[in-house]
Order: structure tokens, then C-alpha cells, then sequence
């Protein structure tokens, strides 16, 4: 099996399925899925340098996440369907 390691602040997500059926029971078609917007860290870069200072990554794999719907870029690695995006691209970490 194939494993990427970031570089920088970028981050390795793995989205979650889109929802398959609305809360009343409803079966969505897939044209009408919405791309979704929450998905695991998979794996996670060393950080950035600013001004000189390392600055760490606040995400850490395996948490759930919050990101932007036209975030980060779309690759697939072993049939799973993968985005690298930048932390900055993370709205926020989900606590269960």
C-alpha cells in the first residue's frame, strides 16, 4: 500500500461518503449529492516557518474535520479517493 507524507502545512484528508438519504428517509440521486465538506486527517505535515519560528500543525491525524467545499486537491492513491489541502483550509475540528 501506497502512503503520502505532506510537506509544509498541507494536510492528507479522507472525505466522507455523501450522504445517501435526507433525515425524512429520501434517497438522494447521486446528481444531486452534495460534495461533502467533513473528513478524516489521514496524515499531516511537519509545519511552516514564518518570520524564522516554526509554527506546529494544530490538526493531528485521525481527526474529524471541517474544510471548505472547493478546498484542497483531489488525488487518488490505492482506489481511495484523497485531498491535500492546507491547514489553513480546516474551518474547524469536530469533538465527538
Amino acid at each position: 500500500m501506497a502512503s503520502i507524507s505532506p510537506l509544509g502545512d498541507r494536510v492528507v484528508v479522507k472525505p466522507q461518503p455523501a450522504e445517501e438519504k435526507t433525515a425524512s428517509g429520501l434517497f438522494i440521486p447521486d446528481t444531486a449529492k452534495e460534495k461533502p465538506q467533513r473528513g478524516e486527517v489521514v496524515s499531516v505535515g511537519p509545519g511552516r516557518v514564518e518570520n524564522g519560528t516554526k509554527i506546529d500543525m494544530t490538526v493531528s491525524a485521525g481527526d474529524t474535520v471541517l474544510y471548505g467545499k472547493y478546498s484542497g486537491t483531489e488525488i487518488n492513491i490505492d482506489d481511495d479517493d484523497l485531498l491535500i489541502m492546507r491547514e489553513t483550509d480546516i474551518l474547524g475540528i469536530i469533538k465527538d
